[in-house]
């Protein structure tokens, strides 16, 4: 699959990322994004710069999504110009996005009909993971497939993760998001009673940070809270709409997740303030704010 021609979906925050190591690794490469100006960039790197995502998957031996969500990975797979109807029989078709392992197990479903097969494989890592090709991709569907795209995969890739059929990498990824959810929303309410307080911020955040509670996400988001430095690396909106998909696809096996419940009310209020679209870490602004 070395000479394999891609085609890629969505040039956002990790896709731009994503498709610029793919072209660094000698992949022919069409790009699709819906704001085309984003992907008129590529054409000076060699990059064919595609109108539709139907026009960008006709030529392609694997077609890579990266979206929002579950409606705009339905937009760029379905419908006339989506790239299912112009995909070619045998490809495989890989979704990085993180959406409902329902969806995709109907994209599965479409991709079937199509003559294709159906790989999801989300991604934990933010954009400078993308943008250095250190992404962990979590990985659903047959080891056939994966073994066809493994070297697709692995520019972009640190490790990836077989966990098994179609749904699964979807469904551990909304796992992983809502853990990191929760830990986000307790950092930035101990950040905010920190700063109350009055004491030495730096000694207590040490404590915080290099202690039992300092996770790799903590210690990185403590540092983009204290700095203030709210520049998107993962949208705010996004780790909200990760969480009511958790809540949503865990209410459906009986289990109530009363942690994400109570982050996901603190991200909805903080996307009412004005963040959504900031750094997930901007959760802490309304925290700050509260009771001045």
């Amino acid at each position: 699959m070395s000479t394999s021609h891609i085609a890629f979906l969505g040039l956002g925050i990790m896709g731009v990322g994503m498709a610029r190591r793919l072209i660094g690794a000698g992949f022919p490469l069409t790009v699709y994004n819906r704001n085309r100006d984003k992907a008129a960039a590529f054409a000076g790197s060699g990059a064919t710069v595609a109108g539709s995502p139907r026009e960008a998957a006709g030529n392609a031996d694997v077609v890579i999504s990266m979206v929002a969500d579950d409606a705009a990975s339905h937009a760029v797979w379905l419908g006339k110009q989506g790239a299912l109807a112009g995909v070619r029989r045998g490809a495989i078709i890989v979704e990085c996005s993180t959406v409902t392992p329902g969806w995709i197990h109907e994209l599965a479903a479409a991709a079937t009909v199509a003559g294709c097969e159906c790989v999801d494989a989300p991604v934990t890592g933010s954009k400078s993971a993308a943008a250095a090709g250190e992404l962990n991709f979590l990985v659903g569907g047959s080891a056939e497939a994966l073994a066809r795209i493994r070297l697709v995969l692995a520019p972009m890739s640190r490790s990836i993760v077989h966990l098994g059929g179609t749904g699964s990498g979807t469904l551990v990824k909304l796992v992983n998001n809502f853990v990191c959810g929760v830990q986000v929303v307790a950092m930035g309410e101990a950040m905010a009673w920190l700063e109350r307080a009055g004491v030495e911020q730096a000694k207590a955040l040490a404590v915080l940070t290099e202690g039992a509670p300092g996770s790799p996400l903590v210690r990185l988001i403590a540092g983009r809270m204290t700095a203030g430095d709210f520049e998107p690396n993962f949208r705010l909106r996004l780790m909200t709409k990760d969480l009511g998909y958790a809540l949503r696809e865990a209410r459906e096996t009986g289990l109530h997740l009363a942690t994400a419940k109570t982050a996901y009310g603190v991200f909805q209020h903080a996307i009412v303030a004005g963040h959504g679209d900031r750094d997930m870490s901007a959760v802490v602004e309304p925290l700050r704010a509260a009771g001045r």
